[in-house]
């Protein structure tokens, strides 16, 4: 089983801290990586999902008797879920405190 790093993880925070720093007229770009990088983190947490139902379905099936294999990508989908659940959370905050902002 390729066991391999969540990579929207590093990407989201990269993006986040670079992207605080620099305040400039260029918002709609930030919004737009900002965005596209959320996009990438769901597709990952899909296709982390998915190898997960793989992997119950062959040991179900005996195709692959190793536990170890089974629990790794259990949680690798777990944590990648929680992690974008996380980020919808800050992100819908953040929604709520500018909308509660009044002019």
């Amino acid at each position: 089983m390729n066991i391999s790093s969540i990579q929207g993880v590093s990407l989201f925070d990269n993006l986040l801290t670079e992207d605080s720093k620099k305040l400039t007229g260029a918002n709609t770009q930030t919004f737009e990586a900002l965005l596209n990088s959320a996009m990438g983190l769901i597709q990952e947490t899909e296709q982390a999902t998915n190898e997960a139902e793989q992997a119950e379905l062959e040991y179900m099936l005996g195709l692959n008797d190793s536990v170890t294999d089974l629990l790794v990508a259990q949680q690798k989908a777990n944590i990648s879920l929680q992690y974008t659940v996380a980020i919808k959370n800050a992100v819908t905050q953040a929604y709520q405190e500018i909308m509660a902002i009044q002019f």
